[in-house]
């Protein structure tokens, strides 16, 4: 990618970005506009629409941006570690692992504090990965693309049943947390995110560091190894940074889906194969995706909403399809 076409890619992105954010904050049920927006922020009055912008839209909209990139980071760095196009943190099972330790404390100790449902989060998303891994054989290097989708596959089921039976002995909890099981950034509070922002900072962080080795590691294994990479602290550290992000993400928002599938192969039918600029690319456009999803979620079942998750899974699930089939060919 030339300079010119990066400068050119990267301020349409970013306005994008700035008007999707914008348009969350105003568009909804309870009718807003850009003077109570500006009123809310530099000449508050305490009108109900400078209330719904300050503690329930402006929230919303922040959070939603952090989730969707760190969740289009994490698949573009699952599908280069795996070799597997279909590879992201929901069809991988880790989200599921996640969340059924999440659904599990939560049983037990409903007032647990977030920053504790982060760490449980976490050793979720670890359990998930290891299960994976071991059952495909990715620690023995065998990289078989079919073997690692139907691991995630049969990971994600066995979690995904083990929370369904917790919630079944739980009525009341289900009902508590039948919300957030699918998918949603709404009624999420700054602080919550002031909690879990440092983990999806240092996921951030390690896939810009590991950009320039990426970049090496597409070329082949062996290719990698021979030019002096440590192929297998690449592949650590990009499993720790994965698992930072998601399980950040699932502890906020619950585990929404295909987002980290859809992004990368966006992001790589658009622009070079060079993770120097896909890596903050795909945050980028991550962020818009789930904002335009949080933003369809509050119309599609108007003027009731429907969790972003749903809406990210109807989008998703074509393009899974389609990738599948293309994969398949």
């Amino acid at each position: 990618m030339t300079k010119k076409n990066f400068i050119i890619s990267f301020s349409i992105i970013i306005i994008l970005l700035i008007g999707f954010f914008i348009g969350s904050i105003l568009l909804g049920y309870t009718k807003t506009s850009f003077p109570s927006l500006y009123n809310a922020l530099f000449s508050y009055s305490g009108s109900s629409s400078e209330i719904v912008i300050l503690t329930l839209r402006i929230p919303r909209a922040i959070i939603a941006l952090f989730v969707g990139g760190a969740l289009a980071v994490s698949g573009l760095l699952m599908q280069t570690v795996t070799k597997n196009p279909m590879a992201s943190p929901s069809l991988l099972g880790i989200n599921a692992g996640a969340s059924f330790f999440v659904v599990l404390i939560f049983v037990n100790n409903p007032d647990v504090s977030i920053q504790k449902l982060v760490w449980v989060a976490f050793i979720g998303a670890v359990v998930a990965t290891l299960i994976v891994f071991l059952i495909s054989g990715e620690f023995k290097g065998e990289n078989n693309v079919i073997k690692v989708t139907l691991a995630g596959a049969a990971t994600s089921a066995l979690f995904s049943s083990l929370t369904q039976g917790l919630l079944h002995q739980n009525q009341k909890s289900y009902e508590e947390i039948l919300f957030w099981l699918t998918g949603s950034v709404e009624g999420r509070s700054l602080s919550n995110l002031y909690q879990i922002f440092p983990y999806m900072l240092v996921g951030v962080a390690i896939a810009f560091l590991l950009a320039n080795k990426f970049n090496i590691l597409i070329l082949g294994e062996d290719v990698a190894i021979s030019l002096g990479q440590n192929v297998k602290m690449i592949k650590l550290f990009s499993i720790i940074a994965v698992v930072l992000l998601a399980g950040s993400s699932v502890a906020i928002a619950g585990p929404i889906s295909l987002v980290g599938l859809i992004i990368p192969h966006i992001l790589k039918a658009f622009f070079t194969i060079d993770y120097k600029i896909l890596v903050p690319f795909s945050f980028l456009i991550g962020a818009i995706f789930l904002l335009g999803a949080d933003i369809l979620s509050r119309f599609i079942i108007y003027p009731n909403e429907a969790p972003v998750g749903v809406v990210t899974a109807i989008l998703g699930v074509p393009f899974f399809i389609y990738i599948a089939r293309r994969a398949d060919d």
